[in-house]
Parts: structure tokens; sequence; C-alpha cells
């Protein structure tokens, strides 16, 4: 396996989530998790898009689907796939809603659960053509 190469591939529906520093960021790691064990999609790695590794890159754009998930709206996922040239995803930011970004790592169950909900009902649309940054 070369550096540039990935072990895991995109899949039918990959799911990207900004995972970050505060309660809305972790919720939407939490989520992602939880979607890939429910089988709704695969968890993948933001950072490699990001880092623009290529394997990581190609197996995104060979997703029949693609799940960003955001947490607030500095869109720290957005803009990655921005970067990479990537659009056409379903996108959900959790603090549209209604949830609040703190600088806690206590998360709510209800409020897992919202996010989760949301992002099952983005899935079940199609895909912006492109998505404004």
């Amino acid at each position: 396996m070369t550096k540039d190469n990935c072990c895991c591939s995109g899949g039918t529906t990959t799911i990207l989530a900004c995972s970050g520093g505060s309660n809305v960021g972790q919720i939407t790691n939490e989520v992602a998790k939880r979607l890939d064990v429910a089988g709704v999609g695969k968890f993948f790695c933001l950072a490699g898009v990001g880092g623009q590794i290529s394997g990581m890159l190609a197996s995104v754009e060979g997703s029949d689907r693609v799940l960003v998930i955001d947490g607030c709206p500095v869109a720290c996922a957005k803009k990655i796939l921005a970067a990479a040239d990537l659009d056409g995803y379903n996108y959900v930011v959790v603090t549209d809603l209604g949830i609040e970004k703190a600088h806690d790592f206590t998360l709510s169950e209800q409020d897992i659960e919202r996010v989760m909900s949301a992002c099952k009902a983005s899935l079940a649309n199609p895909p912006a053509k492109e998505v404004q940054q």
C-alpha cells in the first residue's frame, strides 16, 4: 500500500463529520459512528480528504452518496470538501437544529437522536447539485 492509498473504501453512502472540539463537533462524530453501525453509511476520514490523500479522495468521489455533517456555521467540513472540489452531497449542520455550541463534551442523548433523525431525513432527499460556501 502506498502512502496515498487508504485501506478503506467509500462505499454506497460515505459519511464525513467535522468531529470538532466542541459539543456539536463531537455530536457529529457520535452520529457518524452510529449511522455507520446502523448500516446507513460508512463513516470516513475527513482529515484524509483535507490532506488531499489521493486514495481517500477517489473513495469519496466514487461514493453513490455523501453525507457531510458540520457542527456549526464555521462549516469546516464543507470547506474541506470545497477545497477538494467535491460537491453534490447531503448536508446537515448541528447548530441549525437548535443545539447550542459549547466547549462541553457531555453529549445529550436527545441531541444525538435529533441529529440522527436530521441526517436520515437529509439522505431521503436528493443531494444538492452544488453546495454554496
